[in-house]
C-alpha cells in the first residue's frame, strides 16, 4: 500500500487498551514499547482506553514499565468502554489531548469498537495503528485476534471438567460461551471439546425442540451425558432454555453453566503471546514508513497492514466448515 508523507516525523507514539479485554494484550502494550524506544521513540501510554485519552490520563512508558507483564492477562494500562467516543465532541477531544501532550502517533489495541474510534481520530488527520485484540474474534479481516487462543483454550479446560460431572450425574449440560454477535467461540470450543452441538446467534433458527431431540438422541445411543454450547447472544437465554429442556422428558436432566468472565483472564498462551509481540512490532513499523489508519491483520502467516475503513462496520462470519466438522463428528 502506498505511504503517507507527513511534514513532520513520528517522534512520539502513546498506546492504549480498549473494549473488553483479552489475554495477551499486556505482551502487545510491551512490544510496542520496546520496539518504539528502539526506533528512538518517545512512549507513553494512556490509561482507561479512549475515556482515558480524552479525560488526559497520559504517562510516559520506558522498559522498565513493561517489564514482567508477558505473561499476566488483563491489561496493565486498564481499559474501559467510552461513549463519549462514538461523539463528534468526544473525538476532537481525544485528537485534542494527543497534540497537547506533543504525541505523534497512536497504537490502539482493541476489537470493532476500538477500530471504529481508530478510525474517527484517523478522519481528523491523526496518524493511528490499530491491533485488534478481542476474545470474540469477530475482527473483519484477520485471521485471528490477541486473545482467542488462550479463551479457547480456558473454555476448552472448563467443558473437560463440566463433562466428568455431566457423566457422574447422567447430565445434559448447557455450557454459555461469550459472543454477543459471533458464533466464533462457541463453535469452535464445541469443536474441540467434543460437545453435541453448538447454538450460535448465526443460526437463530434452532427451535427448543431440535435442542432437545439432540439430547434425547444422546441419551438413546447410550451416553452417559450431552453437552451443547450456547453462544450468549443465541435468541434464546440460556437459563430459560435450561428451564425448558429440564422440564422435558428426555433421559437426561438439565443444567446450565455460564462461563462468563473466566474466558477473558489468565495467562496468555504461547501463541497469544508470540502474535501480540508480532503485531506490536509491526504496529511500530507501519507508524515509522508512514502507513496509517491501517491495522494489523494475519493472514496466512503474515502480518499486513490492512486499512480500517475496509473493515470498520463489516462483521467477521463464524467458521461454516467447523460447525460441519463438530456436527458430524459429535454424532
Amino acid at each position: 500500500m502506498e505511504s503517507v508523507q507527513l511534514d513532520t516525523p513520528i517522534r512520539s507514539v502513546a498506546v492504549l487498551t480498549s473494549g473488553g479485554d483479552a489475554p495477551g494484550m499486556n505482551a502487545g502494550v510491551r512490544a510496542v514499547v520496546r520496539a518504539g524506544i528502539v526506533a528512538g521513540l518517545k512512549m507513553y501510554g494512556i490509561q482507561d482506553g479512549y475515556q482515558g485519552l480524552i479525560n488526559g490520563d497520559i504517562v510516559p512508558l520506558g522498559r522498565r514499565d513493561v517489564s514482567n507483564i508477558l505473561s499476566r492477562g488483563g491489561t496493565f494500562l486498564r481499559t474501559a468502554r467510552c461513549a463519549e467516543m462514538m461523539t463528534p465532541h468526544g473525538q476532537r477531544e481525544a485528537v485534542r489531548q494527543l497534540y497537547n501532550e506533543g504525541i505523534d502517533g497512536l497504537i490502539v489495541i482493541g476489537g470493532d469498537g476500538t477500530m471504529a474510534g481508530a478510525q474517527s481520530i484517523s478522519a481528523q488527520g491523526y496518524p493511528v495503528v490499530g491491533i485488534p485484540g478481542t476474545i470474540d474474534n469477530d475482527v473483519y479481516g484477520t485471521d485471528t485476534c490477541i486473545g482467542v487462543d488462550t479463551a479457547l483454550n480456558t473454555i476448552m479446560e472448563a467443558i473437560d471438567k463440566i463433562r466428568d460431572t455431566a457423566a457422574s450425574h447422567s447430565r445434559a449440560f448447557l455450557v454459555q460461551t461469550m459472543g454477543r454477535d459471533s458464533g466464533f467461540l462457541a463453535v469452535e470450543s464445541a469443536l474441540i471439546s467434543g460437545a453435541e452441538m453448538a447454538l450460535i446467534p448465526e443460526n437463530p433458527n434452532i427451535t427448543v425442540e431440535e435442542i432437545a431431540q439432540t439430547i434425547a438422541n444422546s441419551y438413546k445411543r447410550g451416553r452417559r451425558h450431552c453437552i451443547i454450547v450456547v453462544a450468549e447472544g443465541f435468541p434464546i437465554p440460556m437459563d430459560e432454555l435450561t428451564v425448558k429442556l429440564d422440564a422435558m422428558d428426555l433421559g437426561f436432566k438439565a443444567r446450565g453453566t455460564n462461563l462468563s468472565y473466566i474466558q477473558r483472564g489468565g495467562t496468555p498462551s504461547a501463541f497469544d503471546r508470540l502474535i501480540a509481540s508480532r503485531m506490536g512490532f509491526k504496529a511500530i513499523e507501519f507508524l515509522t514508513t508512514g502507513k496509517f489508519n491501517v491495522m494489523t491483520a494475519l493472514q496466512g502467516r503474515d502480518i499486513v497492514p490492512l486499512p480500517i475503513p475496509e473493515l470498520v462496520g463489516k462483521h467477521r462470519g463464524f467458521p461454516e466448515e467447523y460447525l460441519k466438522i463438530s456436527n458430524i463428528l459429535s454424532r
